[in-house]
C-alpha cells in the first residue's frame, strides 16, 4: 500500500476514534448540561425583568477574562460583552454589555432586555449590516462547585442601531463548544475548532461551519485536502478574497489514566474558497510554509486583523511542564503576518520623533533596540537555540529545535553609543520610562482606525492568577509608543486562598455579582484551560 493509502486509512481510523469519543463525551455531558439549565433559566429570568434599555456612564469593567472585544463598525466606540473573574476561590460569569467611548476614554454599560445567558470563552463577530450587527456565538458557563460545564449552542445578534438582542434559530449549526473561533467572511460567520468538556472527558474538534447572514442558514463545510488537527485557541483571519487563514492553537490528549499532554500547534492553513459567487461554495484546505519569523511556540495569544492587508498577535503565554508543576513564560510582543506575501515578522517600536532627532547617527540601531526594549524581548546575544518537545498527529513525541539569529545591529554598536543611550534613559526618555502592557495571555484585543487596543488579560505569580483590567493602545501605522489609556495596579487585586471549608460552601453557595462560583481545579488542568480559549 502506499503512503497516500496508508494516509487515508490513518485518517479514517481517527475520524471512528473521534466520533467513538464524541458520543461518549456527549452521553456524560447531556447530564451535566441539563443540570445545569435550570439554572441558567432561573438568571435568565432574573434578566426577563429588564424592559427597557439604559445606558449610563460607568467606571471601567472589572477585571475579567475571556469576554470579547469588538470595534463597532460605524462608530468610535468598542464593545465588550460577557466574561468571567476567578478570584482563588470562586469564578464569576457575567454577560454584562460595556461600551468604551474611544474619544472620550470613557465608559458606559449598557442593559438591553433579554440578553444571551452568562458566559464565557464564546466568540464575537460584527458586521455593518442595518448600522451595525454584533454577532455571538456559543461560550461556556460553569456549575457554582466548578465540576459541571454547559457548553452553548446558541446564535445571538445584537442590533447596534436600535440596541435589541435578538436570538437566531436555525438548524444544523455547531455543536455546543467554547474556545472555537468565528470570523465575517463576505456575507457569512466562519466557524472553526474549538473544545467540549465534561467533568471526566473532553473533545477537541476541527470541523468547519459556516452562516449565511442574507438566508439565515447554517451549513457544515467539507472541505477537500488535508486541515488542521483538532485545537482550540488557534488563529483565524478572513482575506480580502473570501480565504482563510488559520495558524497555531492548543490541544491535549490523554497519555494515560488522569495524565494529559497539552500540543502547542504552530503549523498554519488555508481554506481556500474555490466557485465563490455560486450557490455551493467549495472550498479546500491546504498547508501554508510562511517565510520570515514566525512567533515563537505559545498558547493564549490574541489576534487582530491590522491595516496593509496584515493581521497580528499579541502576547501569550509558553507553559514549561515540570513533574509537579508548570511554570509559564507570559509574552508581551506583537508580530505581523503579510498576507500578501506570506511572511510572519516580529513588530519594532521606532520610538518618538525627538529620540530620533538626537541619535540620527544610530538610527537603525535604536530602532531595533528600542523594539526590543519596548516588547521586553531578550537582547540578542548571538544565535538562540529554543527547544520544544510537540506531540504528532498520530502521537509521536518530537523534539524540535528552532535556532534563532541575533540581530546584526547590536553586534556592530559601540560603546559610545550604548553609554549615549543610557544618559538618554537617565534623561527620562521614552525608553527610560516603557509603558507598554506587561506580559500576559488571554488579552482582549481590537483595532479602530488602525490603532489597536488592548485590554485586561491574566498573568500569573506561582499559585496566583492576576487578572488584569488595564487599557493600552498603539497607532499600527506610526508603531512609535504604547499609550496607556487605563493603568491597573495588579498588587490591589484581592486573592483568596482556597481552604477545605471553602470547598465545602462552595457546593451550596450561588456567586454575587451575576456570576457562579466554582473551585480551582488542579493546577495542571487550570493550565491547560487557560490555552484553550
Amino acid at each position: 500500500m502506499g503512503k497516500k493509502g496508508k494516509r487515508d486509512k490513518k485518517g479514517k481510523g481517527a475520524e471512528k476514534t473521534a466520533a467513538k469519543m464524541e458520543k461518549k463525551v456527549s452521553r456524560r455531558a447531556k447530564k451535566e448540561e441539563e443540570d445545569l439549565e435550570a439554572l441558567i433559566a432561573e438568571f435568565q429570568s432574573l434578566d426577563a425583568k429588564k424592559t427597557q434599555v439604559i445606558e449610563s456612564s460607568c467606571p471601567p469593567p472589572s477585571p475579567r477574562l475571556n469576554c470579547s472585544l469588538c470595534a463597532h463598525p460605524e462608530r468610535d466606540e468598542l464593545i465588550l460583552f460577557g466574561g468571567e473573574y476567578f478570584n482563588g476561590q470562586k469564578t464569576f460569569l457575567y454577560n454584562e454589555l460595556y461600551i468604551y467611548h474611544i474619544r472620550k476614554n470613557s465608559w458606559a454599560k449598557l442593559e438591553i432586555p433579554n440578553p444571551p445567558p452568562r458566559r464565557c470563552a464564546h466568540q464575537a463577530a460584527v458586521v455593518p449590516t442595518a448600522g451595525g450587527q454584533l454577532w455571538i456565538f456559543g461560550g461556556e458557563f460553569a456549575s457554582p462547585n466548578g465540576e459541571q460545564f454547559y457548553h452553548y449552542k446558541d446564535l445571538w445578534v445584537l442590533h447596534l442601531a436600535t440596541k435589541t438582542w435578538e436570538q437566531i434559530k436555525a438548524p444544523g449549526g455547531p455543536s455546543g463548544r467554547s474556545g472555537h473561533r468565528m470570523v465575517a467572511c463576505k456575507r457569512q460567520l466562519v466557524i472553526f475548532g474549538g473544545f467540549h468538556e465534561s467533568a471526566r472527558d473532553y473533545i477537541y474538534y476541527n470541523d468547519v461551519y459556516a452562516f449565511n447572514l442574507d438566508s439565515f442558514t447554517w451549513s457544515k463545510l467539507a472541505p477537500a485536502g488535508i486541515g488542521p488537527a483538532p485545537r482550540s485557541g488557534c488563529q483565524m483571519t478572513p482575506t480580502p478574497e473570501g480565504n482563510i487563514i488559520i495558524y497555531g492553537g492548543y490541544s491535549k490528549q490523554r497519555v494515560k489514566k488522569d495524565v494529559d499532554k497539552g500540543t502547542l500547534h504552530t503549523d498554519m492553513f488555508l481554506l481556500k474558497a474555490e466557485g465563490a459567487g455560486k450557490e455551493e461554495d467549495r472550498w479546500t484546505w491546504s498547508r501554508l510554509s510562511p517565510s520570515g519569523v514566525k512567533p515563537t511556540p505559545r498558547s493564549g495569544f490574541s489576534v487582530a486583523a491590522a491595516p496593509n492587508n496584515r493581521c497580528l498577535l499579541f502576547g501569550g503565554v509558553h507553559d514549561e511542564e515540570e513533574e509537579e508543576s508548570i511554570e509559564g513564560d507570559f509574552f508581551n510582543d506583537i508580530y505581523f503576518y503579510d498576507i500578501g506575501k506570506n511572511r510572519w515578522f516580529p513588530a519594532q517600536l521606532k520610538g518618538p520623533k525627538s529620540e530620533k532627532r538626537k541619535r540620527r547617527r544610530g538610527r537603525q540601531a535604536e530602532a531595533a533596540a528600542a523594539g526590543e526594549e519596548e516588547l521586553q524581548l531578550p537582547p540578542p546575544q548571538g544565535p538562540l537555540e529554543i527547544v520544544k518537545e510537540v506531540v504528532a498527529e498520530d502521537g509521536t513525541i518530537m523534539t524540535i529545535k528552532q535556532m534563532i539569529p541575533g540581530a546584526a545591529e547590536d553586534k556592530d554598536r559601540s560603546a559610545s553609543e550604548e553609554e549615549e543611550e543610557e544618559e538618554e534613559e537617565e534623561e527620562g526618555g521614552a525608553l527610560g520610562q516603557p509603558v507598554e502592557p506587561c506580559p500576559r495571555s488571554n488579552a482582549m484585543v481590537a483595532v479602530k482606525h488602525g490603532v489597536l487596543y488592548v485590554y485586561g488579560g491574566m498573568f500569573e505569580v506561582g499559585d496566583r492568577q492576576v487578572t488584569l483590567s488595564d487599557l493600552h493602545s498603539i497607532d499600527l501605522h506610526r508603531m512609535d509608543e504604547w499609550k496607556v489609556l487605563l493603568e491597573m495596579d495588579p498588587k490591589t487585586q484581592e486573592w483568596l486562598e482556597e481552604s477545605e471549608s471553602d470547598e465545602e460552601e462552595d457546593d451550596d453557595v450561588e456567586g454575587a455579582e451575576g456570576g457562579e462560583e466554582e473551585e480551582e481545579s488542579s493546577e495542571e488542568e487550570s493550565e491547560d484551560e487557560e490555552g484553550n480559549y
